[in-house]
């Protein structure tokens, strides 16, 4: 006879398989029958629309004053080079929310995305191709970058769009792929339970880690406000940090991480003891610390990767506040003893 239940089976399982740099597969269990979907389904959703990105919302062509045009010498029609446009995803390097860069090519060349690398923009697909011009050609353009969410289609910036710039359809959001499936799983000999089983990639804008965690905050904030329509006491980070998930997993032992034996002494002689001191340092700080090589440095930013918070993690400044003050807290109580 099964067992009836007197209250909702709370998931505790989660694993993250990473596919590749900018693919991960997320397994969450145990769920109670038919709970899987209410979860997967709105954060499928979410993980498309929540995480900001930087798209081309313009561009600018010399000679060309529609999108219907031709650029003498180009393999490609201007319709066409948008289109490749479209497809070449770009950060900007001081994330700011616009910037406007241009570009000058003459001669022979296959244009792709390691091309349109400055100071300004790191382009993150480097392989994806733009166009060919021929010998006699010139190509000299220029961009507008933006940074958003979701899908934002040209006609609704169209009037703020700089003279001489065309508008390009926006597709802000660093998620390729946000898939799920779901699986029957074994509890106390119940095979009704259920586990899902995420399967997401990103362009390489942000780590499909950090955009599955910024989905599950997005899901958190909207649902908040019915708690506070019926009072209900619900505890948050900003309500009780010291109690969180997220600050307990912060400040565990940098032990935990299994590193190496070369990777963990570096760490300890730069007296760094808990893993929240690695996620808030930035990729240079990192590998700035004296003895740590890129073997090493690979090692704790994959695991970091795996943990949720990668290296140059944004918190949220409330949080980040009380996290410093914890370890300093932390610190001084084991200096003392």
């Amino acid at each position: 006879m099964k067992k009836i239940s007197t209250s909702l089976y709370i998931p505790s399982e989660i694993e993250i398989e990473q596919v590749s740099d900018n693919r991960v597969n997320i397994i969450v269990y145990p769920f109670q029958s038919g709970f899987a979907i209410t979860v997967a389904h709105p954060l499928r959703r979410l993980l498309y629309g929540c995480s900001a990105g930087y798209s081309v919302t313009a561009v600018k062509i010399d000679g060309v004053t529609h999108e219907f045009d031709s650029i003498r010498g180009m393999l490609e029609d201007v319709a066409l080079f948008i289109l490749n446009l479209k497809n070449i995803r770009f950060k900007i390097k001081d994330e700011s929310n616009k910037v406007e860069v241009s570009y000058s090519f003459k001669g022979y060349k296959e244009v792709k995305g390691e091309d349109l690398n400055n100071d300004l923009v790191e382009v993150v697909t480097p392989e994806n191709y733009l166009a060919t011009i021929n010998e006699d050609a010139e190509l000299n353009f220029s961009l507008i970058i933006e940074k958003g969410i979701g899908y934002v289609p040209s006609e609704e910036f169209r009037e703020s769009t700089p003279e001489d710039y065309i508008a390009v359809d926006a597709f802000f959001t660093p998620v390729r792929k946000a898939l799920y499936k779901i699986e029957n799983v074994l509890v106390e000999d119940d095979p009704t339970f259920e586990k899902i089983i995420f399967d997401i990639e990103t362009d390489g804008q942000i780590a499909p880690v950090q955009a599955f965690k910024e989905s599950i905050e997005a899901l958190n904030s909207q649902i908040a406000v019915f708690s506070k329509a019926i009072d209900i006491d619900v505890t948050t980070i900003e309500d009780d940090f010291e109690n969180s998930a997220d600050m307990k997993k912060l400040l565990q032992d940098v032990n935990v991480m299994n590193l190496s034996a070369r990777s963990f002494n570096c760490l300890d002689r730069a007296n760094i003891k808990y893993i929240a001191e690695l996620s808030m340092m930035s990729e240079l700080e990192l590998k700035g610390l004296k003895n740590l090589g890129k073997k090493s440095f690979e090692e704790i930013t994959g695991k970091l990767e795996a943990l949720g918070f990668p290296v140059g993690y944004k918190f949220d400044d409330d949080f980040h506040k009380a996290l410093v003050s914890k370890i300093q807290e932390l610190k001084t109580e084991n200096s003392e003893g």
